[in-house]
């Protein structure tokens, strides 16, 4: 048996008899308080070739099952440890006077900031809704080694960096009526945003503070990043945390933390990214950010249905593109990816080796335009191409006319996901 292991922060509140030893965590909100964050460390072990049969797996859309394994991790979950990370905290100081050796924050940034001197990439996973503890935690084992799939084994020599996951897990239930779990699970997603405000406000804190103590022993940058991947109604808590950082941002501007920002089927209105909505400043935290949607998502309905909606960001894509911000791209994975994992297709196939491709900086596809038709076969500006009975449209980066009708010259890149090997 091999082991993996994943860092988390979570908000709900813990099942067992001490917060510090616990044995999961419930579907409700903590009870020092929505905000109050802690942080750990879950451990499982797992066969290694019945992983590997997965990762191996054809999805439909690519090799790696990501649906698959998240429900075989979450078969393991009798044989997972939680470690959460024990803080000790004085009452007469608040929370910006605390020793900062003695936050579970800080054990869990300190661990990952050496695994990032080491060359690895750090990934923060919001997740959808209606997920108990376990299946939060499986979904987030799942994603971690679909990413990692092409880097060897835990402990052998790897071709590229490794990818570090770490589980943001809200208080979202299993409740067994769809439409009320929704409505439930939404209230949890507001108030679960401002416990990650405050969870991006410490990352920020500490990435301030490290990049002083750098500087004073002169020791240069580790070169990694931070990222952000945001599922389904995990995207509306982003967008109730944008609201608690600005406000205690210094001019209320949103602060540079992550390199790349994913916004996977997200469950927020298509026009989250006009002027005074709340996505609008959202490119301020990242050097850009992808929008992956998907017109056959069989979920997304049933969120316009419950919320009285008629668009969703992750249906099809912005409702006004022109207010898309120049670091914004949009993939149309519609046209791939079909089966069940209509919805949660970015730990999948080719979806998912898109977006590890994009943590490692390679380069999207050109746009297509009647000047620049289409390449076929092999690589284009250094993106491997899907084959061309299953690829998605890809649109020109020409800025649009304003016009909400969907032109095909007028709207920004739709990038093809990448597929294949290199």
């Amino acid at each position: 048996m091999a082991t993996t292991q994943l860092y988390y922060a979570t908000n709900r509140h813990y099942r067992g008899r001490d917060r510090w030893k616990p044995t999961g965590y419930g579907p409700e909100s903590s009870e020092d308080g929505t905000e109050n964050l802690r942080f750990g460390l879950v451990t499982i072990r797992y066969d290694h070739a019945t992983v590997a049969g997965y990762l191996a797996d054809d999805c439909g859309f690519g090799a790696g099952n990501g649906e698959k394994l998240s429900r075989y991790f979450y078969g393991q979950r009798s044989k997972a440890t939680i470690n959460a990370f024990a803080e000790e905290l004085s009452k007469e100081a608040n929370e910006s006077d605390q020793p900062r050796g003695k936050l579970g924050s800080s054990r869990a940034f300190s661990e990952l900031q050496a695994k990032m001197n080491r060359g690895d990439h750090v990934l923060i996973f919001v997740h959808g809704p209606n997920m108990n503890w376990w299946e939060a935690v499986a979904s987030a084992l799942s994603l971690q080694c679909m990413l990692n799939r092409h880097c060897g084994g835990e402990a052998s020599p790897h071709q590229s960096p490794r990818v570090h996951v770490v589980l943001f897990a809200w208080p979202s239930g299993d409740r067994k009526i769809p439409r009320w779990s929704y409505f439930s699970d939404r209230s949890d997603a507001k108030l679960s945003g401002y416990a990650l405000g405050r969870g991006l406000l410490k990352l920020r804190d500490y990435l301030l503070h490290a990049r002083r103590l750098a500087r004073q022993k002169g020791e240069p940058p580790c070169g990694r990043s931070i990222h952000l991947l945001c599922h389904s109604m995990g995207n509306y808590v982003l967008q109730n945390a944008l609201e608690r950082t600005a406000k205690f941002s210094v001019g209320g501007r949103l602060p540079r933390i992550f390199q790349q920002i994913f916004l996977c089927a997200a469950d927020v209105s298509a026009d989250v990214f006009q002027p005074g909505e709340p996505f609008h400043r959202l490119a301020e935290m990242a050097e850009a950010v992808t929008i992956y949607h998907n017109r056959r998502d069989p979920t997304l309905p049933h969120s316009d249905y419950a919320k009285g909606a008629t668009a969703r960001l992750g249906w099809d894509g912005a409702e006004w593109p022109a207010y898309l911000p120049d670091r914004a791209h949009q993939v149309d994975c519609s046209r791939l990816v079909s089966g069940v994992i209509e919805h949660s297709y970015y730990h999948c196939g080719a979806v998912n080796d898109d977006i590890r491709q994009t943590i490692e900086g390679m380069p999207r596809t050109r746009a297509t335009t009647p000047a620049n038709p289409p390449v076929t076969g092999g690589r284009m500006s250094g993106v491997l191409q899907i084959d061309r009975e299953r690829r998605p449209e890809v649109l020109s980066r020409s800025r649009p006319h304003g016009s909400r009708a969907r032109c095909r010259w007028c709207q920004p890149v739709r990038r093809a996901c990448r597929a294949g090997t290199a």
